[in-house]
């Protein structure tokens, strides 16, 4: 193997896996899979007492809209869990996310090496970079959505129905029947879109073909059935209901609706990214006699599923991404032709410059965006600041006389579907007493709550248990508490002119001011009114017109700067220094308060 060829497959990888570093918290769509694989790798599989011993899996108590397969969660646990007891549950979720995307990757390697026997080269080398430099595959790679389980299985299969594996074609109906029966079910639109095309090429008997698909269907059948009835504790066939549910009954509808067109005009350049390859290389690909009857083959079925599929008004790009690998593949092969002709004339010269470009373009907007879409989980930042707080508080009272302490934590909605995981809770939860944490000197034991009824969440006496909350609305949290952080989370793209006064350390004042002021009513200290907390702010700009008073803010801001250093202090730093030299100017994130961290204040008792 060349150096050039090994740095390409090292390339998309370790892609994957430092998106994964960068964003490492998950979002609702990825809680089951990954709540039932730690639920999994935690508490192990019962063989005894079966149902009561899986009462205390996550899918007992919020068992979701439709059942889910456990078989991709099955999977991860049994890889990961050797991984684990190796370097600690403290990066239990990093393993987990990391040997799904390793996985995927090696799907795409795979396709890739069935380009390079089919096609050359050349081709699967620029295969690699255009996918390397996609965003969303990478992106997902390592995410337990049940599209990512099944995207490799499609992978694969796309392998296996490239000209020259003709005869492994039934690897292909395999792999697709297997990811259409148990992950999702749209893709057998997939296998029939790549049937038809197979039969009009006639490269397949029809006889043998559906033997493979019926064996594929029992094998499939067999694998899902027997795995989550086991778990859901009745017999149940999990894709066959959330088809039911969001195709026959439509309830997918309920989570937006797009146009026909959509999956072309939006979600699909999306995917593709580089826009040289929609525009420019498929279409040059299926023009040029040289490569035109390969890119029909990669293209057509593609294209098919995608229309077909944009029927169903409920659309997302995770629900197209399986047709990335034959599209890329078919820029890939217009990008290797003008490629190795650069040297024949100035047209070609111009066009491998533009490729280059494009690639380099790609890279940057992918890098961007992974960065973006870090800061879009503030449910998982909040339960990572909580824990560094609670190590860094000291108890206010001396040891209790138990074996242990305990911190009760309320966790709203938003933090859950942001972030919040069972793999991030310390101490684990099957942890023994005598392994318990120590936090601040004492072994502690610590209690997360997801209570989400709205008749409990009146009560009083609910609340009066907890220590801690995260709070996307603050308010609602009855009883005495203080903010002690507030985490921040993307807010869209904002436009900065200089001196427009929205610098780090400015708008940290203004939050100080806003979370620090006390009035007094009677004689009594009290939560200050909103024209209170405007007066505050407003004083903390006419204190700059003082020599005395600047000294007080340079102090102040000093002070922000250690309390305020979590992610929105870190990029606010970052946008104020990038402003110093563009003379003021900024186009970037924007960043808004989405989670507060809650201290329930106690009651001092009078002696």
């Amino acid at each position: 193997m060349k150096p050039v060829d090994a740095i390409l497959n090292v390339l998309l990888p370790t892609s994957i896996l430092l998106h994964l570093l960068i964003a490492p918290y998950t979002k609702v769509e990825e809680s089951f899979n990954i709540q039932a694989t730690h639920d999994i790798a935690t508490y192990g599989i019962p063989t005894i007492d079966v149902t009561n011993r899986l009462q205390v899996y996550d899918h007992f108590t919020f068992p979701g809209a439709v059942p889910r397969t456990f078989v991709g969660a099955l999977a991860l646990a049994g890889i990961s869990s050797p991984i684990i007891s190796i370097i600690g549950l403290e990066y239990a979720q990093y393993v987990v996310r990391a040997v799904l995307g390793l996985f995927n990757a090696f799907c795409l390697l795979r396709f890739k090496d069935g380009l390079k026997r089919t096609l050359g080269n050349d081709v699967a080398r620029w295969y690699l970079l255009l996918q390397t430099t996609q965003f969303h595959v990478i992106y997902y790679a390592s995410r337990t959505l049940p599209n990512m389980f099944a995207f490799g299985l499609t992978t694969l299969a796309y392998r296996y129905f490239l000209p020259s594996h003709t005869s492994y074609h039934k690897r292909g109906i395999f792999f697709l029947v297997f990811a259409g029966v148990v992950f999702r079910s749209e893709i057998a639109l997939i296998l029939f879109t790549e049937l038809t095309s197979l039969l009009l090429q006639r490269r397949f008997l029809i006889r043998s073909t559906i033997i493979t698909g019926l064996i594929s269907v029992h094998v499939a059948l067999f694998a899902t059935v027997a795995v989550d009835s086991f778990f859901w504790q009745k017999p149940v066939w999990p894709e066959l209901w959330a088809f039911y549910f969001n195709a026959v009954q439509g309830k997918a509808a309920e989570w937006g609706t797009s146009p026909f067109y959509a999956y072309f005009t939006s979600h699909l350049p999306k995917l593709l990214l580089n826009p040289l390859n929609l525009v420019v290389l498929i279409p040059m690909a299926m023009a040029l006699p040289a490569t035109k009857s390969h890119a029909f083959k990669l293209v057509l079925p593609s294209l098919a599923f995608i229309t077909i599929f944009s029927i169903q008004p409920h659309k997302e790009a995770r629900f197209i991404i399986y047709v990335a690998p034959p599209l890329t593949a078919a820029a890939a092969l217009s990008a290797s032709y003008i490629w190795t002709r650069r040297t024949k004339n100035l047209l070609y010269r111009f066009g491998s410059l533009l490729l280059i470009a494009s690639v380099l373009g790609s890279f940057l907007a992918s890098t961007a965006m992974v960065l973006i879409s870090s800061l879009n989980y503030p449910g998982g930042d909040a339960i990572s600041s909580l824990h560094k707080i609670i190590r860094r508080t000291p108890w206010p009272s001396p040891p209790s006389p138990a074996e242990f302490e305990t911190i009760d934590i309320h966790m709203d909605v938003l933090s859950c579907m942001t972030g919040v995981t069972h793999f991030l809770e310390i101490p684990s939860p099957s942890t023994s007493l005598s392994k318990l944490s120590l936090i601040a000197g004492r072994p502690t034991s610590i209690h997360y709550d997801k209570t989400e009824d709205k008749e409990t969440l009146l009560e009083p006496g609910f609340w009066a248990r907890f220590d801690y909350a995260l709070m996307e609305e603050p308010e609602k949290a009855i009883g005495k508490w203080e903010i002690v952080e507030t985490i921040y989370a993307y807010a869209g793209i904002e436009f900065l002119r200089p001196g427009d006064g929205s610098s780090f350390s400015e708008t940290m004042e203004r939050v100080y001011a806003a979370n620090n002021i006390t009035v007094e009513h009677d004689g009594k200290e009290s939560a200050p009114g909103s024209e209170e907390v405007k007066a505050a702010v407003e004083r903390v700009g006419d204190l700059k017109k003082g020599e005395r008073e600047k000294q007080s803010i340079a102090d102040l801001k000093a002070r922000l700067m250690v309390e305020e250093m979590g992610r929105f202090g870190t990029f606010n730093l970052l946008r104020d220094a990038v402003r110093m030299f563009t003379g003021g100017w900024w186009v970037g994130p924007r960043m808004r308060p989405r989670i507060r961290i809650l201290r329930r204040l106690k009651d001092e008792v009078v002696l």
